[in-house]
């Protein structure tokens, strides 16, 4: 098949394969039974960071993951799992509150199924947010970092297998996986309301586990600035397609060996809640920026 395809459990030690743009097709089509609007910006919230659905004002059209075709579930705590569209000062949004990950057994192919379905609807530019472990002792808890670059150590990559040229070439260029004008404009809306912004490379890793201190060390030395076990698989598809990304990552807790305390995904909530705020002000900037 010159398609590419996603993979669907049947039964034990049974796989069926369907083309990726067939799947893409049937999720638009229900999507377009709820909304019928064109997102001009696609959201992905990361743990804990939800809440920004709720700063929302205004009618929102919200369609759970579980009643999308091909679309994985969030399974994770802080992952609502719905997509939901709305508008932010006049610019329509599609969010994806809630994410899936490698770690919880799904393919690259699917973990990105929603990155593409929001850029299928249309979505000409899109915002990545996660929580991450920050590698610098100059970090702490609570700081949101302008992703500049990313490492991929989770050994998987969602372009794998046949490519569907619809989607994008064969070998997409990742010079600037993070676009530096998006970058520029986040500084920008930061700066404007007081708010200290850090920018450095996210390390992204398979999971679930926190990484031990002598990895920690090893990202250092690599140039990392925070680890996280999402994000990158989305922004290769969404490079594939030619869309520009904007990453920001909000450091949730100091990686292992660096604080010399504990990690636990109940930091990462509570810190995610305590910034929610800023992050806030921070997005809703941006989303006016681009209008």
């Amino acid at each position: 098949m010159t398609q590419a395809e996603i993979f669907e459990p049947m039964a034990p030690g049974q796989i069926r394969s369907r083309p990726l743009s067939q799947s893409l097709t049937e999720a638009c089509a229900t999507i377009r039974e709820h909304y019928d609007g064109q997102p001009k910006v696609a959201l992905i919230l990361g743990s804990g960071l939800g809440s920004f659905v709720e700063q929302i004002a205004g009618k929102k059209t919200i369609i759970a993951y579980d009643e999308i075709p091909g679309m994985p579930e969030a399974r994770v705590p802080g992952h609502a799992g719905q997509l939901v569209f709305a508008e932010v000062d006049s610019v329509p949004v599609v969010v994806m509150q809630g994410r899936s990950h490698l770690y919880e057994g799904y393919s690259p192919q699917e973990v990105v199924f929603g990155v593409r379905l929001m850029l299928r609807l249309g979505a000409q530019e899109l915002i990545v947010t996660n929580a991450a472990g920050g590698l610098s002792e100059q970090f702490s808890a609570g700081d949101l970092m302008i992703i500049s670059d990313h490492i991929n150590f989770t050994g998987k990559n969602c372009l794998a297998g046949p490519n569907d040229e619809s989607l994008g070439t064969r070998f997409p260029d990742m010079t600037c996986a993070y676009d530096p004008h998006l970058a520029s404009i986040a500084e920008k809306v930061a700066l404007d309301i007081g708010l200290r912004l850090r920018r450095g490379v996210y390390a992204g890793v398979l999971g679930p586990c926190y990484e031990t201190p002598a990895e920690i060390r090893m990202f250092d030395k690599l140039g990392a600035h925070a680890v996280g076990m999402s994000t990158v698989q989305e922004v290769i598809a969404a490079r594939h397609m030619g869309v520009p990304v904007l990453g920001i990552s909000c450091i949730t807790n100091m990686a292992a060996g660096i604080s010399g305390a504990p990690l636990s995904h109940g930091e990462v909530a509570e810190t995610a809640d305590r910034v929610k705020e800023r992050f806030g002000q921070l997005l809703f900037g941006v989303i006016r920026e681009l209008r």
